[in-house]
């Protein structure tokens, strides 16, 4: 997913869920879609209990999370 695409997808609001990153429209967080996902949810399980999300919002979660990982910084102690 190319960056203007994950940037028309996520949004940060401060006035939204705590200023969590969420899918644009929606409070739903990317925090929830990951965590859905790694407990071995299903993409049609998230579609079928979220009904404004789309595959391309999973998809852009996914972007969202891997470029932030991306960037983190690891301090070895």
């Amino acid at each position: 997913m190319k960056g203007r695409e994950l940037a028309d997808r996520i949004e940060i609001n401060p006035k939204v869920m705590m200023g969590k990153p969420v899918v644009k429209g929606t409070r739903i967080p990317v925090e929830l879609i990951l965590r859905k996902l790694s407990g071995e949810a299903t993409e049609e399980e998230l579609l079928d209990a979220y009904p404004h999300l789309s595959r391309e919002d999973i998809q852009a979660a996914l972007a969202y999370a891997a470029k932030a990982v991306a960037y983190e910084e690891t301090i070895a102690l």
